[in-house]
């Protein structure tokens, strides 16, 4: 069962900050492609993006979503990070790009929801609901009402990533939160994400329904307070692997200063929240930063490796 992760480097130059390629065949041990170069690279917007999203349309194809954001270009511009101004005027778009094979792909193309009092969009997720048989696009925003110091989870939803619904409020709490992600397993949503602060660390809540509302699970919480530095993951994102357990990565971020990137986690069935760190089983050609996990075919992974190992 193979598997791509498309994702991002943090390093001290812009070309960290596009969409790169990682393959594995197993789950466990990851390879990058295209000499670990990037494979998308940005031209419009900030000329630089994070977050990456990938998703497998129901009728065939892939759509990569990203933020549109480049710490370094604005580190060079002004001399220094500013993130203050960044959650108030930074990454008012979307970064999407389309294909049919994950070889060839459509030009990056910049969407805006159409919010104005938006100050930021970050971390675009996307769910695919099968009872409406629409995509949820999901990401963390703050706005102006707030003046910009309160992130909250908002969400849109579209049939064909051309057209989309007015943004709406999805998910919020008395503290900001961010990097949320959705996955349904039998009857019950899961919905993790990453608290800001009070207390500052990754967590999962539960529903039976989308829209809400959820219940936190202590027991997850519990076990992310007793990390180094719990404050310190982010971006979750899960998925299934060959042997029928259930794999979350969180990102370390700094992984340029602390080598690590994403960090696996591991539960021993799909929808038990019970995870334990597992680093050691995995292995990673460098530190992955925030990206996603998904399923692909034999076919397309060796595809891949044919394309990128000629060129």
């Amino acid at each position: 069962m193979p598997y791509i992760c498309v994702h991002f480097k943090e390093k001290t130059t812009p070309d960290g900050e596009q969409v790169y390629f990682a393959v594995s065949k197993d789950g466990f041990n990851w390879e990058s492609l295209n000499n670990s170069n990037p494979v998308l690279t940005c031209d419009k917007g900030e000329m630089g993006c994070r977050d990456i999203e990938i998703v497998r349309l129901k009728k065939g194809g892939f759509v990569i979503l990203a933020t549109d954001l480049c710490i370094v270009h604005r580190i060079e511009r002004d001399g220094k990070l500013d993130w203050k101004q960044i959650n108030s005027h930074g990454s008012k778009n979307l970064s999407m790009w389309k294909s049919d094979d994950l070889i060839h792909f459509s030009q990056q193309k910049l969407i805006y929801f159409g919010r104005d009092d938006f100050g930021c969009l970050w971390a675009p997720e996307v769910f695919y609901d099968e009872e409406s048989d629409e995509y949820l696009i999901h990401w963390g925003s703050t706005i102006a009402k707030d003046n910009f110091t309160h992130m909250s989870i908002y969400s849109c939803t579209t049939n064909d990533f051309e057209s989309f619904t007015p943004p709406r409020l999805f998910f919020e709490k008395d503290n900001e939160i961010l990097d949320s992600h959705i996955t349904k397993v039998e009857k019950t949503y899961h919905l993790f994400y990453k608290n800001s602060d009070n207390p500052a660390m990754n967590m999962h809540a539960t529903s039976q329904k989308l829209y809400g509302p959820y219940e936190n699970d202590s027991d997850f919480q519990n076990y992310m307070e007793s990390l180094y530095h719990p404050g310190s993951y982010e971006a979750p994102t899960t998925y299934t692997l060959p042997d029928g357990r259930w794999c979350m990565m969180l990102d370390f971020f700094g992984c340029e200063k602390e080598k690590m990137g994403y960090v696996p986690f591991i539960s021993p069935t799909v929808g038990d929240s019970n995870f334990v760190m597992s680093k050691d089983d995995f292995t990673f050609p460098y530190g992955f930063k925030h990206g996603k996990v998904i399923e692909i075919t034999d076919e397309e992974y060796a595809s891949l490796k044919s394309y990128y190992a000629d060129n």
